[in-house]
C-alpha cells in the first residue's frame, strides 16, 4: 500500500494528484525548481525537496535528481504527471530500481508507445522517410512528449530544413529527446481521442472519446467529452484500435490513443499517450470517476470490474493561459494579483500574489463544466469565464469565452482549422466603452473627500488608460459637482473605489473595479493601464528596432547574421526561447541589420532592443 507519494512535476498536475492523495489518506512529497521555491504545489504538499536551479534541464527533467528526493523523504511511490520525464522509459525503470512503486504503465509499454515513431510502426504505420512536394502540407513533430511542443507544419518544401531543427530544438529543451519525425498533415481533421484505463490482471477500459480540435500551436485549448457527432460505427472503431493498442504493449494505468478524423469519417492513429493527460477532467466529469485514484489503486494491483460506469452528460474544459491570444498567443509574465474561478471545476497550481515567471509553461488552470446537455455545459462554462477574476498578466479568457460560444463550435462544426479562420474575429478588441470611466470615477472617489460645498462646476478632470492586450489609449473626462462626480451623458449613481454604478441611456450598469499599486486596473475583467496625462516623448524607438516579444532567453542567431547584413521582410533572425516553447523573431522590413543586441544565451524582458534593421528605400 502506498503510504507517501512523491509527484515528480510541478503546477495544477501536481495539486490535482495531491488532492486525491488527502482523500485517500496518502502523505505528499512535492519536488521543486529554484523559481518554484514558493509555488503552490511545494505549499499544498506535507514535504518538499529542492531541484537546484530553474532550466527544466537541471531540474524536473533530472531524474537521477528526483530518485534521490524520493529517497531522502521517504516515499514509496512515484508519480510522473503529464509532461517532463513522464514518458520517459529511462526514469520509469529508475524508480522501480530504486525499489519504489511507479504510478505508471511499464517501460516497456512507455518504450514501445512514447515514441511515435516507434508507436507508429507498432500500429503498421510508417513515418515519411523522404519528403516531396507531392506529400505536403506534412507536419513536423517531436517523437517524445507532447502539447504542441517540437511540431511545425510545412507548406513549403524550401522551409522544411529549418523546421526540422527548430522543433528538434525545441522538443529537447522540453522533453529531454530531439528526436522528430515528418507525418502527412490532414486539412480539416478533427482531433479525437480515447481514454483508457487497464489493470494488472488483463481488463481494459476505453473511457469514452473526447474531442480536442480546438488548438492554438498544436496544443490543445478546448476540449470535451465525449465527442459530438460521430458515428456509433466510428466510436466501435476507435475503441478497438485504442484496446488492441494497449494490449498489443502489456499496457497498465492510464493513457490515451489519439486520432485524426477526417472529413471522411475515416481515422488515422497519431500516437498513444502513456500517461494522464491535461483534458482527463473531462473524462472523469462524464463517468463519474477519479483517475488519479484509479492509476494509484490499479498499481498497488487493485482489479478493475469487468465494465467501466455509464457516462453521463457532457463536459467541456477549457486551459486557462497566461497568453496574448493576438499577438501569436505569445506568453506573458507577471504578477497575479488575483485568480477566481467559480461555478465550474478550476484544477490549478497558482494563486492570489502568485508570480508567472518565463521558465515553464504558461498555463494557469483548467476550467471545466459538467451538465445534462453539450449546450449547458458550454454556456455555464463561457459563464464561469467571463465572471472570472484574473488580474494580473494578459490572459486568453475573453479568447475562450468566445470560442466557447462561436456559432460554429456551438453547432459542433470544427475541426483543427478552426482558429486558422476565425483568430481575427476572436481575439478583435472589445472593451466596454464605460469601462474607462468606471476606473477614473473609482480612483477619483479613492482619492477624493467629498462633502465640502462648490458654488461653480469644477475644472474637467481628464484621466488615460491604456487598454490590454490591444494597447489602444483612452481619455475619459469628469468633474466635481456640488453633488459629487459627473461625467458627460451618463448619469453617475453610485461611486466606490471597488464599485460604480452608472446609468447609461436608461439602463442601469455595474462595474467591478479592482486596482493595484503597478497601475493595472481590471473593470469587469477588462484589463487598462493607467498612462501620464502628458506622454513621455523620448519613450518611442528608432524606426526599424525589433523588441522582444515576451522575456525569454535568446537561443539562436539566424546562421552568418552579422551588423551590416542584407535581410527581407519576414526572415527569421533569431529566436527565443520562452516557457519551454521557441518563437521566431523575423525581420519587420527589408533593408540592413544596423545594430544587432542579441546574443544566444542572452536573457531578455519584453520590450528590450534586439537588433534595428534600417529600411531599404524606394529609387
Amino acid at each position: 500500500m502506498i503510504s507517501r507519494l512523491l509527484v515528480a512535476n510541478r503546477g495544477e498536475i501536481a495539486c490535482r494528484v495531491f488532492h486525491t492523495c488527502r482523500e485517500l489518506g496518502i502523505a505528499t512529497v512535492a519536488v521543486h525548481s529554484d523559481a518554484d521555491a514558493d509555488a503552490l504545489h511545494v505549499r499544498e504538499a506535507d514535504a518538499a525537496v529542492r531541484l537546484p536551479g530553474s532550466a527544466p534541464a537541471d531540474t524536473y527533467l533530472r531524474g537521477d535528481l528526483i530518485v534521490k528526493a524520493a529517497q531522502a523523504a521517504g516515499a514509496d511511490a512515484v508519480h510522473p504527471g503529464y509532461g517532463f520525464l513522464s514518458e520517459n522509459a529511462d526514469f520509469a525503470r529508475a524508480v522501480t530500481d530504486a525499489g519504489l512503486l511507479w504510478i505508471g504503465p511499464p517501460p516497456e509499454a512507455i518504450e514501445a508507445m512514447a515514441s511515435k515513431t516507434r508507436a507508429k510502426e507498432l500500429m503498421g504505420i510508417a513515418p515519411l522517410a523522404e519528403v516531396t512536394e507531392a506529400d505536403l502540407p506534412v507536419l513536423v513533430k517531436a517523437a517524445a512528449g507532447g502539447g504542441g511542443r517540437g511540431m511545425r507544419v510545412v507548406r513549403q518544401l524550401a522551409f522544411l530544413e529549418q523546421e526540422l531543427e527548430a522543433a528538434g530544438a525545441e522538443a529537447a529543451s522540453a522533453f529531454g529527446d530531439g528526436e522528430v519525425f515528418v507525418e502527412p498533415y490532414v486539412e480539416g481533421g478533427r482531433h479525437v481521442e480515447v481514454q483508457l484505463l487497464a489493470d494488472r490482471h488483463g481488463t481494459v477500459w476505453p473511457l469514452g472519446t473526447r474531442d480536442c480540435s480546438l488548438q492554438r500551436r498544436h496544443q490543445k485549448v478546448i476540449e470535451e467529452a465525449p465527442a459530438p457527432g460521430l458515428d456509433p460505427s466510428l466510436v466501435e472503431t476507435l475503441y478497438e484500435q485504442a484496446v488492441r493498442a494497449a494490449r498489443a504493449t502489456g499496457y497498465v494505468g492510464a493513457g490515451t490513443v489519439e486520432f485524426l478524423v477526417g472529413r471522411d469519417g475515416t481515422a488515422q492513429f497519431l500516437e498513444m499517450n502513456t500517461r494522464l493527460q491535461v483534458e482527463h477532467p473531462v473524462t472523469e466529469a462524464v463517468f463519474g470517476l477519479d483517475l488519479v485514484a484509479l492509476q494509484l489503486r490499479v498499481a498497488e494491483g487493485s482489479a478493475l470490474e469487468l465494465e467501466p460506469p455509464a457516462p453521463r452528460g457532457h463536459a467541456v474544459e477549457a486551459r486557462l493561459y497566461a497568453e496574448d491570444p493576438a499577438n501569436g498567443f505569445a506568453p506573458q509574465t507577471g504578477l497575479l494579483h488575483r485568480f477566481s474561478v467559480e461555478g465550474v471545476r478550476v484544477d490549478t497550481g497558482c494563486a492570489d500574489g502568485d508570480t508567472i515567471g518565463v521558465h515553464y509553461d504558461p498555463m494557469l488552470a483548467k476550467a471545466v463544466a459538467h451538465a445534462p446537455t453539450r449546450a449547458e455545459a458550454l454556456r455555464r462554462l463561457a459563464g464561469a469565464l467571463e465572471r472570472a477574476e484574473v488580474h494580473g498578466p494578459v490572459t486568453n479568457r475573453d479568447f475562450l469565452v468566445r470560442s466557447l460560444r462561436h456559432p460554429e463550435f456551438a453547432a459542433a462544426r470544427m475541426d483543427t482549422g478552426f482558429y486558422d479562420r476565425h483568430l481575427d474575429a476572436l481575439t478583435a478588441p472589445a472593451l466596454d466603452p464605460y469601462a474607462p470611466l468606471a476606473a477614473a470615477l473609482a480612483d477619483a472617489h479613492g482619492r477624493s473627500r467629498f462633502g465640502g460645498f462648490r458654488n461653480l462646476h469644477s475644472q474637467d478632470q481628464v484621466k488615460r488608460y491604456r487598454s490590454e492586450p490591444d494597447g489602444a489609449e483612452h481619455e475619459v473626462r469628469y468633474r466635481h459637482t456640488r453633488a459629487g462626480l459627473d461625467a458627460d451623458g451618463v448619469r453617475v449613481l453610485q461611486v466606490r473605489p471597488d464599485l460604480v454604478l452608472l446609468e447609461v441611456a436608461g439602463v442601469r450598469r455595474q462595474f467591478r473595479v479592482s486596482s493595484y499599486p503597478d497601475g493595472r486596473v481590471h473593470v469587469n475583467g477588462a484589463a487598462l493601464t493607467a498612462l501620464p496625462r502628458f506622454p513621455d516623448a523620448t519613450a518611442d524607438q528608432a524606426p526599424g528596432s525589433l523588441l522582444a516579444p515576451m522575456p525569454g532567453t535568446v537561443v539562436r542567431l539566424a546562421e552568418g547574421l552579422t551588423e551590416g547584413a542584407e535581410v527581407r521582410a519576414g526572415q527569421p533572425l533569431l529566436w527565443l526561447e520562452a516557457m519551454k516553447m521557441e518563437h521566431r523573431v523575423t525581420a519587420p522590413a527589408s533593408g540592413k541589420l544596423t545594430a544587432l543586441h542579441a546574443a544566444p544565451g542572452r536573457q531578455v524582458e519584453v520590450g528590450a532592443l534586439l537588433a534595428v534593421v534600417q529600411e531599404e528605400k524606394e529609387s
